[in-house]
């Protein structure tokens, strides 16, 4: 039987960095060897795709949390089976919102992402700190050190409003998840991030009824798979619609206590093969 494994990215197959265990690599290339299809559903832009998991190999990829979805192994370079930018009103509002509070935010396109001004130095900052305490954690477990991938963002004065698909806010205060769902309103999915940020919030905003679940059910649909069929694996809380339309959600051992409850059952970390016990688990090996 032919199944179809969709996979979140980072904390999933990349532990946040560019470390991935070596098993996830070889889970993957042996289950499409198996006959079984993996794709990638990541809340990141296809242009933002860490090459490393890229090179693994997938048939497809859901990308920017479900507002895009290719086929194929280049998910930049694909025909879009699912397109779904935010209308133009809607992200102008989302950067009123922004610009009124002021938080710094990343707009996301399929090819790109852009930064607010005042970004850059907030997440330059935020990605030296954790590379000090992340060098000293790797070393004692003897792994490599990691290799980060910075494409420096282009500023959202060159972002084409009508094909953003969702924004990523840094934010001081530690409520505005919360602020943001209740100001924006209904039209909006607001959701809490995944950069481990050492205070403040961080957070998603999309459209309303646009999430990875809602990709995986076009992608099924066309692909003509049932949803028993499909197996969805993370650890964020852009995962929720996953679980939630595939036949088998997993949670990562790093996801938090709620969302493995969500999930129902629950794999090892992302670095301890977490990606290859499932599938193991699953019998796709």
């Amino acid at each position: 039987m032919t199944r179809i494994a969709f996979l979140d990215v980072d904390g999933t197959i990349l532990e946040h960095g560019s470390v991935i265990a070596p098993s996830t690599v070889a889970a993957v290339r042996r289950a499409r060897e198996n006959g079984h299809l993996v794709w990638l559903c990541t809340g990141r832009s296809a242009g933002d795709i860490h090459p490393d998991v890229l090179a693994i190999g997938f048939d497809g990829a859901i990308t920017n949390g479900g507002a895009y979805a290719t086929r194929g192994e280049e998910p930049h370079d694909g025909a879009l089976i699912v397109d779904h930018p935010m209308p133009r009103a809607d992200v102008e509002a989302v950067e009123r919102y922004f610009e009124a509070h002021g938080i710094h935010y990343f707009l996301q396109t399929h090819g790109g992402v852009y930064a607010s001004p005042g970004m850059g130095p907030v997440m330059s900052a935020y990605r030296r700190e954790r590379h000090e305490k992340r060098a000293a954690e790797l070393e004692a477990q003897g792994l490599p050190p990691e290799q980060p991938l910075w494409r420096e963002p282009r500023p959202v004065s060159e972002v084409d409003r009508d094909a953003v698909a969702k924004a990523v806010f840094v934010s001081p205060s530690t409520d505005t998840v919360t602020h943001a769902a209740a100001e924006l309103g209904d039209g909006f999915h607001v959701i809490p991030g995944s950069i481990p940020l050492p205070g403040g919030s961080n957070g998603e905003i999309g459209q309303a009824g646009v999430t990875k679940g809602s990709a995986i059910t076009e992608v099924l649909a066309l692909l003509d798979i049932d949803a028993a069929d499909a197996i969805g694996i993370g650890d964020s809380w852009n995962d929720v619609e996953m679980f939630e339309v595939v036949g088998t959600p997993v949670a990562m051992g790093n996801a938090v206590p709620e969302l493995q409850q969500l999930a129902g059952r629950v794999t090892t970390a992302v670095l301890d093969d977490g990606v290859h016990n499932a599938f193991a688990e699953l019998g796709l090996l």
